[in-house]
């Protein structure tokens, strides 16, 4: 039997706002589809494809996807649709897995300091787009010596780098005049710039990551009412420009090439396990699993949704997104490396430097540069606004499900105030001369063992703790009429959360952990020193600490032996039942809530 709550207290607090729902099922889909296909999409998965065999790749990364993405995605979207609650309060259904639900709210926040950044910089691009020519061109006067040093050295490098700068490290390399407008104008890293001395604030920056954390606020004050309308424009909006820039590269010269170089095969790579552990980090970082937001939107789903169908969906929604954007990519890369003469490997990068730097300059070599280039920061805007949206999202309704008072509208409205401008005063660190370093180091362990760790402790506490039998009854129950082909789906599932995707979880982490030990951090030809790596470890363990802090916690509420305090831990509050099955519950006055007996 569920194991009791303390009564809520009587007395003359008036009742909280009720929590909202979303206005239409098209809505929440086209919100997850938004959370879950963000950056990555655009700026890792092509590059991991080509850089682990090509289309080999898909083999890893569809078999990942089955045994592992699917199932997480189908638990996160469950547990929150069932139990109508945020990261926190949800797990109601085994308070001892109460530090699962922290732990998503230190990624959360963690991953938010520095996504926004990423915003901040497509907005300086965006505005620096309405130039012509453009101002990381060759045709910018300012840019005409280095134009000229190509030109000087372009039959004998092999590395399509153009120019001279200085790097962090004081040596002296070569750079195009795309990378120059990205490390000078955008990023002002100078020689001396490093990890312990950041320099001044670059004030550019610093307007354009606050407009990028007002248009955050001023979308998420309405709640899931206001961002399920805008889900319309900025969910859909890159898929558009996916494909008016697959049509415009594959019109080009050299398309070919590009998309050859993207789709190679190299079978041996099979063998690898870095292949093997790129398609299971891309898997699990694409779909959002474990950072909250996902279970935070499924919360506001009404509770006979189609859980399973959603499932599908957006899992191949996000998959379909990953492959299709490599086409856009490299047909135009492939344009680029024709043009320069170098070979399109040269010319192929990942993370901010595909997105700042190659890909900016392949577009300023198209006809009507200014307009292509709009384009596509464009879609970066809404690529990282809309997976933004949930991890704010995740925060504050974690928040408000503990503190309901707080859903009244301008208590709401502070509390997301004070979120956001205490983000982006944190954020000010990134914007720095030697911000570039700061983000790196978050973005590279606020997202690593920690979070896959705290993924781990969920699979494993819904399948042994809480029980996949129960958990399998549960989204039963919400699809109400379960068709013969879900009941199969489920049984599946149910084989996948007890053994797969724990042991590929096991696997992914413990290659985590052997590359973090082999591999110091890097940044270019900056090495991180020893104290920067210690503290980005800590970051990790702050977010998986939380798991057996909370679970202590827990076993010190209960009485008893050790082992009566494990089980009655273990064992969903009576208030799980309720809130996920209000139709069974008798509401009295003072808020005290009776089951019924069957």
């Amino acid at each position: 039997q569920p194991w009791p709550e303390a009564p809520a207290p009587s007395g003359s607090l008036a009742p909280s706002p009720p929590r909202q729902t979303w206005a239409r099922k098209h809505e929440f889909l086209l919100s997850c589809l938004g959370y879950c296909v963000g950056l990555g999409n655009v700026w890792r998965f092509p590059y991991l494809c080509y850089r682990n065999g090509g289309g080999v790749f898909l083999i890893p990364y569809f078999l990942t996807l089955l045994l592992a993405g699917l199932p997480l995605l189908l638990m996160e979207l469950s547990l929150g649709q069932y139990g109508a609650a945020g990261p926190i309060t949800v797990w109601k259904c085994c308070p001892i897995l109460q530090g699962v639900g922290v732990g998503m709210l230190v990624v959360s926040s963690l991953v938010s300091l520095y996504y926004n950044v990423v915003i901040a910089w497509a907005f300086y691009y965006l505005a620096s787009s309405f130039q012509s020519p453009l101002p990381w061109s060759c045709d910018a006067p300012s840019n005409a010596e280095l134009c000229q040093e190509e030109e000087d050295d372009g039959d004998g490098g092999d590395d399509g780098d153009d120019g001279i700068l200085q790097n962090a490290s004081g040596t002296a390399t070569h750079a195009s005049a795309s990378e120059a407008f990205w490390k000078e104008q955008v990023l002002g890293v100078t020689h001396s710039s490093s990890l312990g001395d950041p320099g001044p604030v670059q004030w550019h920056l610093a307007l354009c990551l606050l407009a990028a954390w007002i248009l955050v606020f001023l979308c998420m004050l309405g709640g899931i009412r206001s961002a399920g309308k805008l889900v319309y424009v900025t969910a859909t909006f890159p898929y558009l420009v996916l494909l008016i820039l697959l049509i415009r590269g594959a019109t080009l010269p050299g398309s070919l090439n590009g998309v050859r170089f993207y789709l190679s095969s190299d079978w041996s790579k099979l063998l690898s396990a870095q292949v093997w552990s790129d398609a299971a980090s891309q898997t699990f970082y694409s779909l959002g699993i474990g950072f909250g937001g996902l279970l935070s939107m499924a919360s506001y789903n009404k509770f006979d949704n189609n859980v399973v169908r959603d499932t599908l969906v957006i899992a191949a929604g996000n998959c379909c997104t990953s492959f299709f954007a490599g086409f856009a990519i490299f047909s135009v890369l492939g344009h680029m490396a024709l043009r320069k003469g170098v070979p399109v490997g040269s010319v192929a990068d990942s993370g901010p430097g595909l997105a700042f730097v190659a890909y900016p300059e392949a577009l300023s070599l198209l006809h009507g540069s200014p307009f292509w280039s709009i384009l596509f920061f464009l879609m970066l805007l809404t690529l990282g606004v809309d997976t933004l949206f949930g991890n704010i999202e995740g925060i504050t309704t974690a928040i408000l499900d503990e503190f309901p008072a707080l859903r009244e509208w301008r208590r709401k409205t502070l509390l997301l105030g004070v979120l956001c401008a205490s983000l982006y005063l944190l954020g000010l660190l990134l914007i720095t001369q030697g911000g570039i370093f700061w983000f790196t180091l978050i973005d590279t362990y606020s997202t690593g063992f920690g979070l896959l760790i705290i993924v781990l402790c969920m699979c494993v506490g819904i399948a042994f703790c809480y029980g996949t039998k129960r958990f399998c009854q549960d989204i039963t129950d919400m699809i109400c009429r379960c068709p013969p082909w879900c009941s199969r789906v489920l049984g599946y599932f149910k084989v996948c959360w007890v053994f797969f995707t724990p042991c590929l979880l096991l696997f992914t982490l413990s290659y985590t952990f052997l590359e973090m030990y082999a591999v110091p951090l890097r940044y270019g030809t900056y090495k991180f020193p020893a104290w920067g790596t210690s503290l980005g470890v800590c970051m990790g363990v702050l977010s998986c600490l939380q798991v057996p802090l909370w679970a202590t916690v827990a076993l010190c509420h209960e009485t008893g032996t050790l082992s009566d305090r494990f089980q009655k831990a273990t064992q969903p509050l009576c208030s799980w039942r309720t809130a996920a099955r209000a139709e069974d519950v008798i509401e009295v006055p003072f808020t005290i809530t009776l089951p019924i007996s069957d």
